[in-house]
């Protein structure tokens, strides 16, 4: 489905102006493109249902085909499609279309239209399509829905209380509907629906909707009653155990989530529920690296999961490193200035490069942050600074670019300017890993030069460290190379002191394959209190980023 619109867009107002003089001049197509545009912008204004109607009885046919499906439609001509099927007695299809336009734009007020809202549909309808759409609905949304898109569900919500009104003992109707209701917050209704379905019919799928609603009203023993009655009912539905484990690790029992997760992975150690949740609770119990890399590993390798899973992200999100850079140590040389070298010595005096490239600074701008979900998820981000040469790329870390004009831009302008100079360097690392890939890694330019930023220039040295940690999460055979050259300057670090042990510390401990000794090293080290810099930062982070919510594995 595409957009088809940009800022010269005309008001839906000056479109149906032009709808109706091509209607009067018997321009049926051209009215189409007009009418359909006006939709786009103003869905539920009554004067472009009117002119529908109009351009429908003009065609002699009910004026679907003027509207056709194509490979890449304008949404504003599939929703007036869809309103021309219910006009012609097709509801269901013309649902099926709002459906989609709701997927492609959840903040759009679609379905807000009468004959949606009518109780005539729920009755023309059944129990089973009703359903179905429904289930559709719930598919093409998030879980929960962002409170600005909530009111564009309301009409759903009304299908789903008519359709119950008429069917008030269908169970799969009842769930269904209790499974929207909950992801537009409306959880006391969620719970009463999903109640009335399993009484009505018990079934795994009627205790799954209703444990998701009693733990979104926060009755967690009762949720986790209703999802134990749902492996009862189905003991191969591995996703239900991999939801009762993450509720009780949410709620402090982690032995007994563990248990359970255990439990799944004896039946299928494959299967990617039970494997994203079994890491991300080892990770939990120990705060061991080495979960969370086994757990990018199986992601690598098995990209075809059954759908998209967070527990990496979570488990990142807001540690130093892993999903956020750590402020700059306050000596050395974060202005541009000299600083004493990695390993206690002054350095030499080195030549500057040249200023990058304006596309390579516009680049830099645009992909730049202090935060990220993941280490993997960093290096495929930097991809858009792979055609950079490797001139460019160092005129970045010796010219950085201005901080931009966004958001985030002004974020850091007023709390931490020097922290966008952190960004800079960090992501201008990472854009190095990926040139010259075709090179193999020992010898490589990437290795060569990330290698000398990290001895030998005290300004990037973390950053290109950080890129090198990142090139072990993503490429197994690199794992050991790296992890020495991070024991190693941890090492210089501790020896001489140096005021960015701490961060280094905490690199370390996302180092995949760190030997024992240096962890153990690197752990006494992090525990160093960074004081309020790195806190500040957590609290910058917090106004830039939203909160982490963990949707359940199994289905709607």
């Amino acid at each position: 489905m595409a957009e088809g619109t940009d800022d010269r867009a005309l008001p839906a107002t000056e479109e149906l102006i032009l709808a109706r003089r091509a209607l009067d001049s018997g321009e049926l197509t051209h009215a189409a493109d007009h009418v359909a545009a006006a939709l786009a912008r103003a869905p539920t204004l009554p004067e472009v249902h009117e002119t529908l109607a109009r351009l429908a009885a003009a065609s002699g046919d009910g004026g679907i085909d003027l509207f056709p499906l194509q490979h890449h439609t304008f949404v504003g001509a599939v929703v007036a499609r869809a309103h021309l099927l219910a006009a012609a007695g097709r509801p269901a299809d013309g649902l099926d279309l709002l459906v989609a336009a709701t997927a492609h734009a959840p903040g759009a007020d679609w379905a807000g239209v009468p004959w949606v809202t009518s109780p005539e549909l729920a009755e023309r309808l059944g129990p089973e399509q009703a359903a179905r759409v429904l289930m559709q609905v719930c598919a093409a949304i998030p879980d929960p829905v962002p409170p600005p898109n909530r009111s564009a569900l309301t009409p759903y919500l009304t299908l789903a209380r008519n359709a119950i009104t008429v069917h008030p003992e269908h169970a799969l109707l009842l769930g269904t509907a209790s499974a929207l209701a909950r992801r537009v917050e409306e959880v006391p209704l969620a719970v009463r629906w999903a109640s009335r379905g399993v009484r009505a019919a018990p079934s795994k799928m009627g205790e799954v909707w209703l444990g998701y609603a009693l733990r979104s009203a926060g009755r967690t023993r009762e949720a986790l009653a209703a999802l134990r009655r749902a492996v009862e009912h189905d003991p191969d539905d591995l996703a239900v155990y991999a939801d009762i484990a993450g509720t009780l690790a949410d709620h402090g029992r982690l032995e007994e989530a563990l248990g359970w997760i255990e439990r799944a992975l004896a039946r299928n150690p494959s299967f990617d529920c039970a494997v994203h949740t079994a890491h991300r609770l080892r990770f939990q119990r120990d705060g061991a690296v080495r979960h969370l890399v086994a757990l990018a590993d199986f992601t690598r390798d098995h990209p075809d999961d059954s759908h998209e899973h967070g527990d990496l992200a979570e488990c990142c999100r807001g540690r130093p490193w892993l999903g956020q850079l750590t402020p700059a140590a306050p000596a050395g040389g974060m202005s541009g200035q000299p600083g004493t070298g990695n390993d206690g010595s002054q350095p030499a005096a080195r030549p500057t490069p040249p200023p990058p490239s304006a596309e390579a600074a516009r680049r830099l701008r645009e992909l730049a942050h202090p935060a990220w979900p993941h280490p993997p998820a960093a290096y495929d981000a930097a991809v858009g600074l792979a055609t950079l040469d490797l001139a460019d790329l160092l005129g970045l870390l010796a010219h950085p670019p201005e901080t931009p004009q966004t958001a985030l831009g002004r974020v850091l302008s007023g709390q931490d300017p020097a922290l966008w100079l952190r960004c800079v360097q960090v992501w201008t690392c990472l854009g190095l890993l990926h040139h010259r890939t075709d090179e193999p890694w020992a010898d490589s330019t990437r290795r060569r030069v990330l290698v000398e930023l990290a001895r030998d220039v005290p300004e990037v040295a973390e950053a290109a460290l950080f890129a090198l940690v990142t090139a072990a999460w993503v490429d197994p055979s690199v794992r050991r190379d790296v992890a020495e050259l991070v024991a190693e300057r941890l090492a210089a670090a501790r020896r001489h002191q140096l005021p960015n042990a701490a961060s280094l510390a905490h690199l370390a401990l996302a180092t995949p394959d760190l030997d024992p000794e240096t962890t153990a090293t690197a752990r006494t080290l992090a525990g160093v209190s960074t004081g309020q810099r790195r806190g500040a930062l957590r609290t910058l982070l917090r106004r830039l980023l939203p909160p982490w919510r963990t949707r359940p594995h199994g289905t709607p």
